[in-house]
């Protein structure tokens, strides 16, 4: 299942940054920074770091007094990495051709921003999710070594000796076929003599 997160934010008069009560787009890309604290801080225990944005996105307008919602997901996990994306919507807008206060929900939200990025976990600050840590080779001392040949010597020995059985029990049984054979045309022949006479 996918780790997700999400942050609702009401934008204030002290976040627009230009006229018109405006707020910036860095302020989008602020929450996402949030919103990838979150993500790092389930997948791994840790806060982690951002690496970098591979692509930001703005795309309508933001200003004081709107709702903003936005969403991450890990997209993919490596060793240390883990992939993200990034949604940020508004859900609430502020009316002010009405009057100062007014304000409304929107039925459909509308998307305001989005990017993709990269954080990094360092491995000895993961602690949930850590892979498996890798098994150390045995050692060899000249014991092992010895140990090793010797199991090895007799596993020849054994195999040599058992083929040399299996060798001697084949020649046995030939031998006792061709004595056999040579009984039986014995036989025969004084049989064809014994006619004869």
């Amino acid at each position: 299942m996918p780790v997700t997160s999400m942050l609702r934010v009401r934008m204030s008069a002290k976040d627009a940054h230009y006229g018109g009560n405006l707020v910036d787009g860095a302020h989008m890309v602020h929450l996402f920074g949030d919103v990838a604290t979150e993500l790092l801080i389930k997948q791994d225990g840790d806060e982690g770091l951002f690496c970098a944005y591979d692509m930001v996105e703005f795309k309508a307008p933001v200003y004081a007094g709107d709702y903003i919602e936005a969403y991450g997901e890990i997209t993919h996990v490596g060793n240390t990495s883990r992939k993200m994306k990034f949604e940020a919507y508004k859900v609430i807008r502020t009316l002010p051709e009405i009057s100062a206060s007014a304000a409304e929900v929107l039925e459909e939200r509308i998307l305001v921003a989005r990017a993709t990025g990269t954080c990094v976990t360092p491995m000895d600050c993961q602690r949930y999710n850590k892979p498996a840590p890798k098994k150390a080779a045995a050692k060899k001392t000249p014991a092992t070594v010895a140990k090793k040949a010797a199991v090895k010597k007799t596993a020849v020995k054994k195999a040599v000796a058992t083929k040399a059985v299996a060798v001697k029990k084949k020649v046995a049984v030939k031998k006792a076929a061709v004595k056999k054979a040579v009984a039986a045309k014995k036989a025969t022949v004084k049989k064809a003599t014994a006619k004869k006479k």
